[in-house]
C-alpha cells in the first residue's frame, strides 16, 4: 500500500478533531484518532496533530490527501427570508438544515428595519433568500433584496426564477456577495433542495470558513470541502441508495448525539402516489435533517432534562436528579465519564436526546397552539437501518449501544409511527464523516467504507 492509497478525511468539531485514514484502494479505514480541537490558537496544529496519530500505523498520506469537514466556531449559521411562514420560509428553513446549516432566524413577507435589525442580530453566515414560485409574485422577494442590500451578508438567492437576474444584479451592485441558482419551491408542494444546498456549501467555502477565525493560514479553508452536517448527510444518503457494486439500505435513519446538539438524518425513497389535497404545500424533503440545539450532552445537557420533563418521559423526582448532572455537564464540556456511575448518566441523557429528538423529527411541528395540526415530519415505517453516533454511543460498548439506540427508537408514546422491520447499528470510528467526504469523487469507495464499518449484527 502507497502514500497515494491513502486519503485523510477529518472532521473538524468545537471540542474534538477526528481523522480518519482511508485505504481507498479496498475502502477500508487504516487509522483512525482524535485531538482536541486547538480553535483558541491554531486550528491546524490540532488537526495536523490528529492526522499524524491517525497515519502511525497506517503509513503516510501525501498533502494533497487530506480533506476536512468542519462545525467548528458555531458552523454555519444561516437565516432564511422567505414570503410565506408556512410556504417559502418552510421550503427554505428545510433545505437550509439539509445543507448542513445551523438555521438562526426564519424570517417571513416583506422586512422592516425592526426585522431586519433581529436578523442581524442573530449574526447569520449566510442569507438564503427564497420567496414566490417561478412565475408567481415578485414583490415580496425584490422588496427583501433591498432591505439586505445594505448588509455584506452573503446571499443565496433561490426564489422566482423570473426575477433572479434583476435580484442578482441589485445586490452585485450594492456590494453583497450573491450567488443564485434555482428555486428551492418552483411549484407548489414541489420542494428542490439540491441546487440551494450546493450553492450553501459554495459560499460556507468561499466566504465563511475563512472568516471563523479558526486559522490564519490558507491551507485550512483549502483543506474543506463542507460544513460536517452537509456532508454527513452526504453518507447518509450513500448508505440508503449504495454506489457502484454495493447495494444501499433503503431507508434509512441516523441519529448522531452531540454535546451540544442532536441531529437526526432520514433518506427516505420518494413516494410517487403522495399528492392530492393533502400533501405539504411547502414539499416533501426525502433527504433531510433536523437539529435540536437543546438537546445535547455536555453543553445543552440541562436542555435535555427540560425537554424529557415535557415529553413526560421522566417524572420531577428523575428530573431533579438529572438536573445536577446535567449542569455538571454544561459548565465543563470537556468531562468525561470515568465511572460506572456517570456512564449511566450519560447512558440515560443519550437515550432521552435520541426519544425526543426522534419525537420532533418524526411528528413535524405544530403551526399553531394545540390543538393546531402538525406540518412536516417524516413517515420512518419503512426504515431498513437505524445508526447511532456520537461520542457517548462510541464510549458504550457495542451491544449495549446498540440496545440503548433500540429502546430509544421504540417510543409507542411518542405520536409517530414507528420503523417495522429496523436492524440497529452504530458509527464507531468516525465512518459517516469520512463517507461524506469521499462520496463526490470516490462514492464506490464511500459506499465500500459504510458497509464495513456499519456492521449490523
Amino acid at each position: 500500500m502507497s502514500a497515494g492509497d491513502l486519503v485523510a478525511c477529518v472532521d473538524v468539531g468545537s471540542t474534538f478533531t477526528k481523522a480518519a485514514v482511508v485505504d481507498i484502494q479496498r475502502g477500508r479505514l487504516s487509522g483512525t484518532a482524535s485531538h482536541r480541537t486547538t480553535s483558541e490558537g491554531e486550528v491546524l496544529d490540532g488537526l495536523d496533530a490528529a492526522v499524524a496519530a491517525a497515519v502511525t500505523t497506517a503509513g503516510g498520506v501525501t498533502p494533497g490527501q487530506v480533506r476536512a469537514c468542519s462545525s467548528a466556531g458555531g458552523g454555519l449559521r444561516l437565516a432564511v427570508v422567505g414570503y410565506e411562514a408556512l410556504v417559502t420560509a418552510r421550503a427554505g428553513h428545510m433545505v437550509g438544515l439539509s445543507a448542513g446549516a445551523r438555521v438562526v432566524r426564519v424570517a417571513a413577507g416583506r422586512l422592516d428595519k425592526a426585522q431586519v435589525a433581529d436578523l442581524v442580530a442573530h449574526r447569520p453566515d449566510v442569507v438564503l433568500l427564497v420567496g414566490g414560485t417561478d412565475g408567481g409574485e415578485a414583490d415580496t422577494i425584490r422588496h427583501n433584496a433591498a432591505a439586505l442590500s445594505g448588509l455584506r451578508i452573503p446571499v443565496v438567492l433561490a426564489g422566482n426564477v423570473e426575477v433572479r437576474d434583476e435580484i442578482t444584479a441589485l445586490l452585485t451592485v450594492a456590494g453583497v456577495p450573491v450567488l443564485p441558482t434555482d428555486n428551492v419551491l418552483p411549484r407548489i408542494g414541489e420542494l428542490n433542495p439540491g441546487p440551494a444546498r450546493q450553492a450553501i456549501r459554495e459560499l460556507f467555502l468561499r466566504h465563511v470558513i475563512g472568516g471563523k477565525g479558526l486559522s490564519r493560514q490558507p491551507r485550512f479553508a483549502a483543506l474543506v470541502r463542507g460544513a460536517t452536517p452537509d456532508l454527513v448527510l452526504a453518507a447518509v444518503e450513500v448508505l440508503a441508495d449504495g454506489a457502484g457494486d454495493v447495494p444501499g439500505y433503503g431507508d434509512v435513519l441516523v441519529v448522531d448525539v452531540g454535546g451540544a446538539t442532536t441531529d437526526v438524518y432520514s433518506a427516505l425513497t420518494p413516494d410517487p402516489h403522495q399528492g392530492g389535497p393533502d400533501r405539504e404545500v411547502a414539499g416533501t424533503l426525502w433527504r433531510g435533517r433536523t437539529v435540536e440545539g437543546d438537546l445535547g450532552v455536555r453543553i445543552s445537557a440541562p436542555g435535555i432534562v427540560a425537554a424529557a420533563l415535557a415529553e413526560r418521559l421522566i417524572d420531577d423526582a428523575e428530573a431533579e436528579q438529572l438536573a445536577k448532572a446535567a449542569d455538571r455537564r454544561a459548565e465543563d464540556p470537556a468531562f468525561v465519564a470515568d465511572d460506572a456511575t456517570e456512564t449511566a448518566i450519560d447512558a440515560r441523557l443519550t437515550r432521552l436526546a435520541i426519544t425526543v429528538a426522534l419525537r420532533r423529527h418524526a411528528r413535524g411541528e405544530r403551526v399553531g397552539p394545540q390543538p393546531a395540526p402538525r406540518r412536516g415530519g417524516r413517515d420512518l415505517r419503512q426504515v431498513r437501518l437505524v445508526v447511532g453516533s456520537g461520542g457517548v454511543l462510541r464510549r458504550l460498548a457495542p451491544a449495549q449501544a446498540r440496545a440503548l439506540l433500540r429502546e430509544a427508537v421504540d417510543d409507542p408514546a411518542g405520536g409517530w409511527p414507528l420503523p417495522r422491520d429496523a436492524v440497529y447499528a452504530i458509527d464507531t470510528r468516525y465512518a459517516l464523516a469520512a463517507a461524506g467526504l469521499l462520496a463526490v469523487d470516490h462514492p464506490a469507495v464511500a459506499a465500500r467504507l459504510l458497509r464495513h464499518e456499519i456492521t449490523v449484527p
